[in-house]
């Protein structure tokens, strides 16, 4: 089969190795479509701790496909089946794996981050992560390229559902890239009401637009009137930053009303992850600051049933779509920034 690996630093191949073999507790899949995420393009950029010549990884995480073998011991999954792959499991024992959090075990593991992922022909999914359910089985209303975009939008649900976002809040987004559309199509699907995007880029908020025609737009120089002036003063319930920016962090005190909430979704390059917290702001509107990574199978499912009722359509996320052989390409575009979400169809 056909694997598009990371070999270090600004190094990925195009690889042709064996159809993995499956144990009695695991099922092979075969893929059709995975989408390619800023994770993945900044592992291939800076490299990733523990992969080298000797030790490659096969990227992505973001998987959809149809089940071609079982285990003799795996029971309610069978060939023909389609399904989306959650990509995160752990170790089953610690206490957040009690709780269902196992995107937040120690010994976590995830396809495409420390485990052969979904830039490839078929997909092993072991014991654990068929036991902690990862396979989600898909209505057939549901097609493969929107399952492969389940898993950022289950990121962003993570994120909304630690900031407590409610019926009626109104919320601030900075960034518009896939991530910030995102939430602001997740917002809405939960019943905010204005969605503020802003971005330093005029071109990528009219490209947000377009896929979430509600929200209201602004570059920096402009949003803070707008959203001082569409909500009387007060500033917004919620703030999400989509994007690693400290100055954005630090100035997302300025535009909160009382009981907000702000969340630091996107993370900062290491070594300039200390930020200035307006202590004062904080106190006397009784602000709540929390941050999130990551999503666990539960929050990929309620995405799942969202997409299957007609609640959240993310059908317009993606962009542009390559085939496999095509994968160098579809980096460099991703890279550049000219769209959303690029897609890998096998």
């Amino acid at each position: 089969m056909l694997s598009a690996k990371l070999f270090g630093e600004n190094d990925i191949r195009m690889v042709e190795c064996e159809i993995p073999r499956i144990g009695e507790n695991e099922i092979l899949v075969k893929t059709c479509a995975a989408a390619i995420c800023g994770s993945d393009l900044r592992m291939i950029q800076n490299g990733y701790m523990g992969v080298d010549e000797d030790h490659p990884l096969t990227l992505g995480h973001e998987i959809s496909g149809v089940i071609v073998g079982v285990g003799k011991a795996v029971k309610n999954y069978r060939p023909g089946m389609r399904v989306f792959i959650a990509p995160n499991f752990g170790c089953g024992e610690c206490k957040s794996c009690r709780e269902g959090d196992y995107h937040l075990c120690g010994e976590y593991e995830a396809f495409g981050i420390n485990t052969d992922g979904g830039f490839a022909e078929y997909i092993r999914v072991p014991d654990k992560a068929v036991r902690q359910g990862c396979v989600i089985l898909l209505k057939d209303s549901i097609s493969m390229e929107e399952a492969a975009v389940f898993e950022p939008a289950a990121c962003v649900l993570n994120g909304q559902e630690r900031a407590g976002i409610k019926k009626g809040d109104n919320i601030l987004i900075f960034g518009a890239g896939p991530i910030g559309v995102l939430h602001a199509l997740l917002a809405k699907a939960q019943g905010a009401g204005m969605v503020f995007l802003s971005d330093l880029s005029g071109e990528r908020l009219e490209k947000g637009k377009a896929v979430a025609p509600f929200v209201i737009t602004g570059g920096p120089e402009k949003i803070k009137d707008t959203v001082m002036s569409m909500t009387g003063g007060r500033g917004v319930d919620v703030c999400i930053t989509a994007c690693a920016s400290k100055e954005v962090q630090e100035n997302s005190f300025d535009f909160m009303d009382i009981k907000g909430r702000i969340l630091f979704f996107g993370g900062l390059p290491q070594g300039k992850d200390c930020i200035q917290l307006h202590s004062n702001i904080l106190h006397y509107r009784e602000l709540k600051v929390c941050g999130s990574t990551r999503c666990n199978a539960g929050q990929c499912r309620k995405i799942a049933h969202m997409a299957e009722d007609g609640s959240l359509d993310l059908r317009g996320l993606i962009t542009r779509e390559f085939e496999l052989g095509r994968f160098l390409e579809a980096v460099e575009y991703a890279e550049s920034g000219q769209g959303l979400k690029t897609l890998i169809r096998f």
